[in-house]
């Protein structure tokens, strides 16, 4: 019987790498707001004229692991792109798919920015007003009750005195669950949070918009309406500065240095994963990564930060590197 089952076994992986290598492309899918900058490597890594082009599918960050996490070979993506860390549940999925060997490398960091037309005056909001802005319910006289607020002037007379209308992403973005993370569940009041409030539950009243995985869109939407709000990775912001601007959050406003430091409120780092399986079955996968991480590409100098890409610190971009090119699985998520 042990006889048999590695038998079994080899022949298993066979199959794996024959189905593999019938693609002779990189596959990558995930986040939107790391979509750019994989791009540029992915447009750079194909011009050298020794791999092909990898393709890229903005799925969003959750539809992405997904994708990732469904199994081994030439059906599944080789990489997954993803602006927030790999989910426990996530990892569990891949384990349980036969995804077993994960390169987890973190590409820098990122400010999620809210914007608003040029045309409007600026505003400074803190945790607490995008979260009685954005929640589903909210607490008065210690029950809950459906969100009262119509105008942003409503929650704080120094707030514009317009309609609350703001643009999100869809449920399985990692940009909407890093800012779940890092506002909704901080700006959440004591008292609706005694009462029994879902800090991640939104609107349903049409204040809050849910779009899909189109930041140019939003971009567009945007700039037709002075009213309107929408949050999106710091990339975009900087490739649409001309018509938007950034509201300031808890009185900072994006930017390179701010974001770096972390004293921005709402910085974040970016990631993507890599099918450990897949590499030396799928041409240039390795290769792709070491360029991916390469200093010429997401160093402090690297043409990534060309289009917004924060660079990481000394110690943190030595760890990638090495993730990178010595393909270092990713420790157990629980």
């Amino acid at each position: 019987m042990r006889k048999l089952s590695i038998a079994l076994a080899s022949l298993v992986a066979m199959l794996v790498v024959t189905s593999a290598q019938a693609r002779d492309q990189i596959k990558i899918v995930g986040s939107s707001t790391v979509f750019p900058y994989a791009t540029i490597v992915a447009e750079r890594f194909g011009s050298s004229g020794k791999f092909k082009t990898p393709v890229i599918e903005s799925t969003g960050t959750g539809g992405g692991a997904k994708l990732f996490c469904a199994g081994v070979g030439t059906e599944h993506p080789d990489v997954t792109n993803a602006s927030r860390a790999m989910k426990a549940k996530e990892y569990a999925l891949c384990q349980k798919n036969g995804v077993e060997e994960i390169v987890e490398i973190t590409v820098g960091n990122d400010g999620i920015t809210l914007a608003y037309s040029k045309d409007a005056k600026p505003v400074n909001f803190t945790k607490k007003h995008l979260w009685a802005a954005l929640a589903k319910e909210v607490a008065k006289d210690g029950a809950l009750v459906p969100n009262p607020y119509k105008n942003w002037s409503d929650i704080d007379p120094s707030l514009p005195n317009y309609p609350i209308k703001v643009m999100v992403p869809p449920g399985t973005s990692g940009t909407r669950d890093a800012w779940n993370s890092l506002v909704m569940k901080k700006g959440i009041d004591d008292a609706s949070k005694k009462a029994g409030a879902k800090y991640k539950a939104l609107r349903e009243d049409g204040a809050v918009i849910e779009v899909g995985e189109n930041d140019s869109l939003i971009i567009q939407k945007l700039a037709a309406d002075k009213e309107m709000f929408g949050f999106f990775g710091f990339s975009y912001f900087l490739a649409a500065k001309d018509k938007l601007q950034a509201a300031s959050i808890e009185g900072g406003q994006p930017s390179l240095s701010s974001i770096q430091d972390y004293s921005y409120a709402v910085a974040r780092p970016l990631f993507f994963y890599v099918k450990k399986a897949h590499v030396g079955v799928v041409p240039g996968l390795h290769e792709f990564v070491k360029e991916f991480t390469s200093k010429k590409a997401m160093g402090k100098k690297g043409y990534l930060t060309d289009i917004g890409l924060v660079p990481l610190d000394g110690k943190l971009y030595k760890t990638s590197r090495t993730n990178a090119t010595k393909l270092v699985n990713m420790p157990a998520k629980n």
